[in-house]
């Protein structure tokens, strides 16, 4: 669940800034239930492993409890897998925090590391790090980490709803299509988490966003797992984090491919290529579709701007269910999102604006007025100016056509 699976894209950066860097790794898996604020207070983020420990909020858990509260890490208890290892279902005590039997208590997923795993001590430690500090509605929650001999273990709220990414791709009684409005409020509420992670008082650039990683509540709230490439550093549009090339094929933004250079408006690419992701029902790359289909950016665009070719790549599942002007919306939000230049791209804030109205027809029905507005306006203007020009204008001839 929310297992990364995807090739990784690993080269060495031409140059190292020298920034403070923790590569983390998360599968986290939460069950919705925990609340916090739009904007936490971040305390400096601590540096050796002894600051990060004993700064932390979260519970530290015996190898021996989590091993009963996993039932022994059975493989029927297992919710997903990794490069990093396994993720396996549990239940703890709700008071006490000790190993419950199953179906009794709160369940938890535990993400065992791998000893063999490359994402080794300094990553797990680093995972503590952030979601130690961090709070909000959009992330994932965790309760605690285990670290004892040569065991890493992190333990998570349990997520019932698993990955965006099952939802939209896998077939089966469970995984049921997300309807539209469903689709709108995943993408409204992932927006808000990295809009969070890269304000000021945050200054986090996520670094692999993807469905793997936004997994669903009960409710379909969305929270933001897999901490695993997230990186903390200046996330101005005019500085960058340089280090290793590190997210997946496809979601990674061409510039961040091309240069090792990351940015925010890394983020806002990846977040773009999502967006497509659910309005089309197709993979960021599949290499069972024909040659001009496998890149969903590069086969998506040209329709994008046009509703009267938008539907064609639309995900025929959503029928139905969308306004013309609300799903065009979307689809531009989108084609900002994946410009190739980074400076054309929206910023987070910006993109979770666009997401609200269109959680509101009558937001819709504002931005289609100023829209119209706006036109008009233009072709006032010009009008004007070939009139004072001399020049003819062919004005169009009235419909015959009811009002």
């Amino acid at each position: 669940m929310g297992a990364c699976l995807s090739a990784r894209i690993k080269a060495e950066s031409p140059s190292h800034t020298g920034v403070n860097s923790r590569n983390v790794s998360t599968n986290g898996i939460d069950n919705g239930n925990s609340s916090g604020s739009k904007i936490s207070s971040v305390p400096p983020t601590p540096r050796s492993e002894g600051e990060i420990l004993e700064s932390s909020t979260l519970r530290s858990f015996s190898y021996s409890d989590l091993r009963m509260a996993t039932r022994n890490f059975r493989p029927d208890s297992v919710l997903g897998e990794g490069g990093f290892g396994s993720v396996f279902k549990g239940w703890i005590d709700e008071q006490s925090f000790a190993a419950s039997k199953p179906g009794t208590g709160v369940v938890i997923a535990v993400k065992k590391l791998n000893p063999e795993s490359f994402q080794g001590h300094r990553e797990w430690l680093a995972e503590v790090n952030y979601l130690g500090q961090f709070s909000h509605p959009n992330l994932v929650n965790l309760i605690g980490y285990c670290l004892e001999d040569e065991h890493r273990l992190l333990v998570y709220e349990f997520m019932p709803r698993g990955s965006l990414e099952n939802h939209l791709f896998r077939r089966g009684s469970y995984f049921q299509p997300l309807s539209w409005s469903l689709r709108l409020k995943v993408a409204l509420g992932a927006a808000e988490g990295l809009a969070f992670l890269h304000s000021a008082e945050t200054k986090v650039i996520y670094r692999d966003f993807k469905t793997s990683n936004v997994l669903l509540d009960s409710d379909y709230n969305p929270k933001l797992s897999d901490f695993g490439l997230a990186k903390d550093g200046p996330t101005d549009d005019k500085s960058h984090v340089s280090t290793r090339v590190m997210g997946t094929y496809g979601y990674a933004a061409p510039e961040y491919l091309a240069t090792g250079h990351l940015t925010t408006k890394s983020d806002v690419y990846s977040f773009g290529v999502v967006l497509l992701e659910m309005l089309t029902g197709r993979r960021a790359v599949d290499r069972n579709r024909p040659k001009g289909e496998q890149s969903l950016v590069e086969w998506a665009k040209p329709y994008l701007p046009n509703k009267r070719k938008l539907f064609r790549v639309l995900d025929n599942r959503l029928e139905g269910q969308y306004s013309l002007d609300g799903v065009h919306t979307a689809a531009n939000l989108a084609l900002r999102c994946v410009s190739m230049d980074p400076r054309f791209r929206p910023n987070m804030v910006e993109v979770v604006k666009e997401l609200e109205s269109l959680q509101d027809p009558k937001g819709i029905t504002r931005m289609r007025r100023h829209s119209n507005n706006e036109a008009q306006m233009k072709r006032l203007v010009s009008l004007k100016g070939a009139t004072a020009s001399g020049c003819s204008i062919a004005y169009p001839r009235p419909s015959a056509s009811a009002l």
